[in-house]
């Protein structure tokens, strides 16, 4: 899946545990409704547990749930979990120009929250 398509996934999956932050939500209930792949939404999670994003439970009664409210992870931080190792430069000149060029990137993104998103999600259904 390209970065995009992670972010946006990261983002949609966040939405969900959100939407009710003290609940357990399994990665095949999270995947039936947004309608994807559980695989995908599994692999988001590894994602988001390894940032510190989201705490999972193993087992009968497991699943994720936010480890942060809502208002506390900013986009910037989905991106940062999600996208990896984003335009690899060999020239050490243009490499540390494009690394400032993400954190600023990365900074515009945190200006705006994960509740700002659910917010508005559920203005639009």
């Amino acid at each position: 899946m390209a970065q995009s398509g992670r972010f946006q996934l990261s983002v949609r999956i966040l939405a969900v545990l959100a939407s009710e932050p003290g609940a357990m939500h399994t990665s095949s209930a999270i995947a039936e409704e947004l309608k994807e792949s559980a695989v995908m939404v599994r692999r988001s999670f590894l994602l988001l547990h390894k940032a510190g994003l989201i705490e999972q439970k193993k087992g009968p009664h497991g699943g994720a749930k936010l480890k942060l409210p809502a208002k506390q992870i900013g986009l910037g931080d989905v991106f940062e979990a999600s996208a990896g190792d984003w335009l690899s430069i060999e020239d050490k000149a243009v490499g540390a120009w494009i690394k400032k060029v993400r954190g600023d990137a990365v900074a515009a993104m945190n200006e705006h929250s994960l509740a700002g998103v659910v917010k508005r999600m559920k203005k639009t259904k």
